[in-house]
């Protein structure tokens, strides 16, 4: 039997640029409504802690995970790609075939932009069921939701199109929300000021 936290927990593997700011919200804000906790390594700033550790520690503590591989092209500055997402899902897949009983339970969602493109760059995962979010956060969040109700069987979780109708006016809200606490503005937010959504 899995722990209570352990089988709420779902673990966010994603780009941080602004430029996935919206499908990253839009994952958080998804996970949280659905009735589970999202977690990511954004949500404590810890400089005793290696990030690496703070990532094993983190995947050793969610059932679940999302793990979206779609930002992978050459950094202007470095012209180097980054690989942490492919990294980071290499880590959870791991930890499922190699770990205890209970990591063994654990059940991921693998996004990209193209449903096909990862097989150009991360081949070895060929025959996992990739979804393709077309960088749309409307089509992140009933993926999401989608894949969230199929592996909890829980009946309770909205459609796709309220969550998003519910994503939309929470983000309509929130400028005066941060007013009201006085807050520096929407786009300075932390990770951990999402929780609340």
């Amino acid at each position: 039997m899995d722990s209570p936290e352990y089988a709420r927990s779902v673990f966010i593997n994603g780009p941080f640029d602004a430029t996935y700011r919206d499908i990253f919200d839009a994952v958080i804000f998804t996970v949280f409504h659905c009735g589970y906790i999202a977690r990511c390594a954004r949500e404590l700033d810890d400089a005793s802690q290696t990030r690496i550790d703070k990532i094993l520690r983190m995947i050793k503590e969610c059932k679940f995970g999302i793990h979206d591989i779609s930002r992978t092209e050459p950094d202007p500055a470095y012209g180097l790609p980054r690989f942490n997402m492919p990294f980071e899902l290499g880590i959870f897949l791991g930890a499922k075939s190699f770990g205890t009983r209970e990591q063994k339970r654990k059940n991921c969602l693998i996004l990209d932009r193209e449903r096909y493109r990862y097989q150009i760059f991360i081949s070895d995962i060929a025959g996992q069921d990739i979804c393709a979010h077309g960088d749309d956060s409307e089509k992140v969040i009933s993926l999401v939701r989608d894949w969230l109700r199929k592996a909890s069987g829980r009946i309770t979780i909205p459609g796709g199109s309220e969550i998003k109708r519910r994503y939309d006016l929470f983000n309509s809200e929130l400028p005066l929300m941060c007013k009201r606490l006085k807050l520096e503005g929407v786009g300075g937010w932390p990770y951990a000021g999402l929780v609340f959504c």
